[in-house]
């Protein structure tokens, strides 16, 4: 994979914008602008930037609940994300959805999903859809290192490897799932091996370095493409913040966390970049100032934006058909 400087610049703008928009949810969450549950990507937005970028505009992205790293770097606008956090009709899930939902057609991000593991079997599906159509594109499916425990996770993987379908598997390994450290719910704690017990193509990789992640991920979309059955990629990273703003973090000590910020991805890039002489040609305050005004905006377009009218609220129900 070539990283020009105008490629070097997008990853390092979208890795930005997904840490300074997260940064602002949390203020507003703490004003209670933003209500219900929130999970933080602070740390993990190395494999939203380097995964994103590697689909076509035909692929498609299932996603766990902490996404907002996701449909960011996927292209859904900040404004159509915060106004869904705001419960605004103008948000990219008619503000039913909140930070657990997000969703938009048009750029084939078919969701969140609050249910762990649960996007697995759909991913699948959808795979499984695009075959018997004779279409070549991918199914992406994000997962944490939780839905490793759920029957679903290997179910899913059977069908994929049986059927030979077009599926990219993404497994986001921040050691903790919500709560528990890894050794003490997985007898093999190196994921990727999972996966290639059902003869799946799998590799692990560094999930803090976005250029890992990206040519890994090219590789996998390619491979699919050819003809190579589904792919695996665990992604070793670490979040940063706690599990969710109810989580008091009682489960690690706070000087691994501090070691594990030397790793950010940001830094990491950085440095990468100054190895290769285009990081001196990268206008950081220009970054932030454009990502500030991103923000803002965004900001603005939901606190102007517009609450479900009352009489809507069995819109989009479904319920049985009365013949009486």
């Amino acid at each position: 994979m070539e990283l020009d400087l105008t490629k070097a610049r997008e990853f390092y703008f979208q890795m930005l914008l997904i840490r300074r928009f997260e940064e602002r949810c949390v203020e507003l969450y703490s004003n209670q602008k933003i209500r219900g549950f929130l999970h933080l990507y602070n740390g993990e937005e190395a494999i939203a930037v380097g995964l994103m970028n590697m689909l076509s505009v035909e692929d498609a992205v299932f996603a766990t609940y902490r996404e907002h790293g996701h449909a960011l770097a996927r292209g859904i606008s900040a404004k159509s994300i915060m106004a869904e956090m705001f419960g605004k009709v103008e948000g990219c899930s008619r503000g039913r959805g909140g930070s657990m939902h997000l969703f938009d057609a048009k750029t084939r991000f078919y969701g969140g999903s609050a249910i762990v593991g649960g996007a697995l079997p759909l991913a699948v599906g959808m795979a499984l859809a695009d075959k018997m159509m004779k279409r070549n594109r991918v199914t992406v499916c994000v997962f944490g290192d939780g839905a490793v425990a759920e029957g679903e996770f290997h179910e899913s993987l059977n069908l994929a490897a049986l059927w030979q379908l077009p599926v990219l598997f993404v497994c986001e390994n921040n050691r903790y799932a919500m709560g528990t450290a890894l050794k003490f719910t997985e007898s093999e704690t190196e994921i990727y091996k999972k996966a290639a017990a059902y003869k799946i193509n799998s590799k692990q990789i560094d999930g803090m370095d976005v250029i890992d992640v990206a040519k890994a991920a090219k590789r996998a979309v390619e491979d699919i493409k050819d003809g190579g059955g589904p792919m695996f990629l665990e992604c070793l990273t670490y979040r940063f913040r706690a599990h969710s703003m109810f989580d008091a973090e009682l489960y690690r000590e706070k000087t691994e966390v501090e070691e594990w910020k030397k790793k950010d991805p940001l830094i990491v890039f950085e440095n990468k970049l100054d190895e290769m002489g285009l990081w001196s040609e990268i206008d950081i305050k220009e970054i932030e100032q454009e990502i500030k005004t991103t923000i803002d905006e965004a900001v603005e377009f939901a606190e102007n934006g517009t609450l479900e009218p009352l009489e809507d609220l069995e819109k989009f129900v479904y319920s049985e058909v009365s013949h009486g």
